[in-house]
C-alpha cells in the first residue's frame, strides 16, 4: 500500500503521537478501543441516560466499527477522532431521544415539502445552499445545531447560542490538523450543514466512507433500504424546527442521489434542484478532497485506489438519480437543473429562476443578502484548490464511457482539462 504525505505537513505533535502510538500497537499494546459496548457505555455515563431510541442504529454502527478496525488503517489520532466523534453522536441520540419522549407534540410538527439540493460533490451545491440560506424564509440545518443539537435550538437565541463558539473552536482544531482543507471546503459553525450530519446519528451516512476508508460499510449502505433513515431524517427536522421554525426547509447532500427512492417514500412532495458538472472534473476534485480528509485519521492512503473506488460509486449515484428522472418519479414541475458553468457569475439570476419555477417570492431583502454574501465570500478566498485527473490514475476515455448516459441526458459538455 503506497504511503501518502498530505500536501501540507501535519503539526509535529500529531506526527509524534502517531509514531509513538504505531510503535506501541506493533508491540501489541492496545490503544483506543473502538467497540460498540464501550462507546455505548461511555455515552450513557456522560449523559446519565440509557434510552438510545430506535435500535436499528446498532447494525450500521457494528458494520462501521468493523470497517474502521479492518479497513481504515487508522493512526492513533485517527482512532481518537473516530472514538470521540462516535461518542458525540451517541450522546446526541440519548439527549434528543429524551426530548422527543418528554414532548410527544414534536411528532405532530408539520414538515412542509422541503427543497433538496441534489448533485455530485464539487458541483456548486455548497455555494447554492449557502446563498439560499440567506433568505430568512428558508430554514437550513446550521453546522452548530447539527453538531450539538441539544438543547433544541430557540428562535430568540439562534444567532447567539453558546454552541456556536464551541463548534467554531472544533473547526479551528480541524484546521490546525488539516491545514489547507478550507481551500477545498469552507467550515464555519453558522454555515449550512449537509443532511449527512443528521443521518450520522443513525450511523447510516456516506460521510463515514468519505472521511475513512470503509468500503464494506459503504457497500452495505448503497445496497440497503434506507426508508427508516429518512423517517429519522424527518424527525430531526421536526425537532430542529420545533422552537425555531422557518417557511420551508432547504437541504442538501450528494448522498440523496444514491437513495432517491427511499427519500421520495418519506417526502413524496419534495422539490429538487439538481446541479451538474463534467463528471471527470468532479472525480478529480473529489479525489483530492477525500485524500486530504482521510489523511487526518490515516497515513496510509492510496489516491489511485481511492479514485477507482469513488468513480464507480459516483456513477452508481448518478445512475440512480437518472433512473428516477427518466421514469418520472420526480415530475418536471418539482425539479430544476442547474449547470455549474451557467451558475458561476450569475448566481442570483439563477436563484431567481429557481424561485420562479416553484412559485416562490424572492424578496428584495433576501436578494440583497445573497448579493452581499457573494461579495464578502469570494471563491478561492483561502487559496485556490488545484487538482488534476492525471493524478488519479484513471483513463479519461474509460471514464467518459462510464458517465456517457448521464452526460448525454443532461447535455453536459466536457470541461477544459478534463
Amino acid at each position: 500500500m503506497p504511503r501518502y504525505s498530505p500536501p501540507l505537513a501535519q503539526p509535529l505533535a500529531v506526527r509524534a503521537l502517531n509514531r509513538a502510538g504505531g510503535a506501541l500497537r506493533a508491540l501489541g499494546v492496545p490503544l483506543v478501543r473502538l467497540d460498540a459496548a464501550g462507546l455505548l457505555a461511555r455515552a450513557a455515563a456522560r449523559t446519565g441516560l440509557d434510552d438510545f431510541g430506535d435500535e436499528r442504529f446498532r447494525a450500521p454502527l457494528d458494520r462501521l466499527l468493523d470497517g474502521l478496525e479492518r479497513e481504515a488503517r487508522l493512526t492513533v489520532l485517527g482512532r481518537l477522532i473516530a472514538q470521540r466523534d462516535l461518542e458525540r453522536l451517541l450522546e446526541n441520540r440519548l439527549r434528543v431521544t429524551r426530548v422527543l419522549r418528554e414532548h410527544p407534540e414534536i411528532a405532530g410538527e408539520e414538515v412542509r415539502p422541503p427543497l433538496f439540493i441534489l448533485g455530485l460533490p464539487r458541483t456548486g451545491t455548497t455555494i447554492l445552499h449557502e446563498l439560499l440560506a440567506e433568505d430568512p424564509a428558508n430554514r437550513v440545518p446550521r453546522s452548530w445545531e447539527a453538531h450539538r443539537p441539544y438543547p433544541p435550538p430557540e428562535r430568540t437565541t439562534y444567532e447567539t447560542d453558546s454552541r456556536i463558539a464551541e463548534v467554531e473552536a472544533h473547526f479551528a482544531q480541524v484546521d490546525r490538523i488539516l491545514p489547507g482543507f478550507k481551500r477545498m471546503h469552507a467550515m464555519g459553525a453558522t454555515l449550512p450543514q449537509e443532511c449527512v450530519a443528521l443521518t450520522a446519528h443513525e450511523f447510516a451516512t456516506m460521510i463515514f466512507h468519505t472521511t475513512h476508508d470503509v468500503p464494506s460499510y459503504q457497500d452495505w449502505l448503497e445496497a440497503t433500504d434506507l426508508r427508516w433513515v429518512y423517517a429519522s431524517h424527518r424527525r430531526w427536522l421536526q425537532y430542529l424546527q420545533w422552537r425555531c421554525p422557518g417557511e420551508r426547509w432547504v437541504l442538501k447532500s450528494p448522498a440523496h442521489l444514491w437513495a432517491i427512492d427511499d427519500l421520495l417514500a418519506v417526502y413524496p412532495d419534495a422539490c429538487f434542484v439538481q446541479t451538474h458538472r463534467d463528471p471527470l472534473k468532479v472525480v478529480a476534485s473529489l479525489v483530492s478532497l477525500v485524500t486530504l480528509l482521510r489523511s487526518m485519521a490515516s497515513d496510509r492512503i492510496d489516491p489511485q485506489a481511492l479514485a477507482a473506488d469513488w468513480t464507480r460509486r459516483l456513477a452508481t449515484g448518478l445512475g440512480r438519480g437518472l433512473a428516477a428522472r427518466t421514469r418520472g418519479a420526480i415530475p418536471p414541475e418539482r425539479v430544476v437543473d442547474v449547470h455549474l458553468g451557467d451558475f458561476v457569475g450569475r448566481e442570483v439570476e439563477v436563484i431567481r429562476g429557481i424561485y420562479g419555477h416553484f412559485g416562490w417570492t424572492l424578496s428584495p431583502e433576501a436578494e440583497a443578502r445573497m448579493r452581499r454574501y457573494l461579495a464578502t465570500h469570494p471563491r478561492d478566498r483561502h487559496g485556490a484548490h488545484t487538482y488534476r485527473l492525471a493524478d488519479s490514475g484513471l483513463d479519461p476515455a474509460t471514464e467518459r464511457r462510464r458517465f456517457a448516459d448521464y452526460q448525454e441526458y443532461f447535455g453536459i459538455a466536457p470541461e477544459d482539462g478534463a
